[in-house]
C-alpha cells in the first residue's frame, strides 16, 4: 500500500482536481476514497498493474459525484439586498460580539477546530495538520463544537444570526 500511494497519489490527484473542476476538498475526498478501495483490495493489486485500476475507480467515484449533486433540487435564489444601513453595522458588530462572547463558553478544542475551519478557511485536512489530530477528529469535533455554539448563543437570546 505504501508503494502505491507514493506512487500514484500525486497523479491520481491532479487527474481528479482536473475532473473536479479544481475544487481541492472534492479531489482529496475522491483520492481519499480511492485509495481506501485499493487497501481493501490490497491482495488482488500489485503497484506495477494497479494504476489503471485507480483511475477507472476516481473517474467512477467523480461520476457518481457529479450524478448526486445533479440529482439534488437546486437552491432558490435570494434576492439581493439593499447595501447596509447604520443599523445593520451595529447589529453586525452587537452579534459578532454575542458570538465572541459565546466561543468562550465553549472548550478550547471546540474553539480550535471552530478557527481553524470557519474562521481561517482551512480544508479538514489543513486543520487536522495544524491541530495535530486526524480528519475524523476535526471533523467530530466540529460537529459538536456548532452544536455547543447554538446551544450558547441560545443561553444567550440570540435566535438566529
Amino acid at each position: 500500500m505504501r508503494e502505491l500511494y507514493s506512487r500514484y497519489r500525486r497523479q491520481l490527484h491532479g487527474y481528479v482536481l482536473r475532473s473536479v473542476g479544481g475544487d481541492h476538498q472534492r479531489a482529496e475526498d475522491v483520492v481519499q476514497e480511492t485509495l481506501l478501495r485499493a487497501w481493501r483490495n490490497a491482495s488482488s493489486l500489485t503497484a506495477d498493474q494497479a494504476g489503471p485500476w485507480l483511475y477507472t475507480v476516481a473517474r467512477n467515484l467523480v461520476v457518481s459525484g457529479y450524478r448526486r449533486t445533479k440529482a439534488r433540487v437546486t437552491e432558490v435564489p435570494m434576492p439581493q439586498e439593499d447595501p447596509p444601513h447604520e443599523d445593520d453595522q451595529f447589529d453586525r458588530v452587537l452579534q459578532s460580539w454575542q458570538v465572541a462572547d459565546a466561543m468562550r463558553a465553549l472548550s478550547k478544542d471546540h474553539r480550535a477546530v471552530i478557527a481553524e475551519l470557519f474562521y481561517r478557511r482551512r480544508t479538514v485536512a489543513e486543520a487536522a495538520t495544524v491541530l495535530g489530530v486526524p480528519p475524523g477528529t476535526v471533523k467530530s469535533r466540529s460537529y459538536y463544537a456548532l452544536r455547543a455554539l447554538r446551544d450558547a448563543l441560545a443561553e444567550r437570546g440570540v435566535t438566529e444570526l
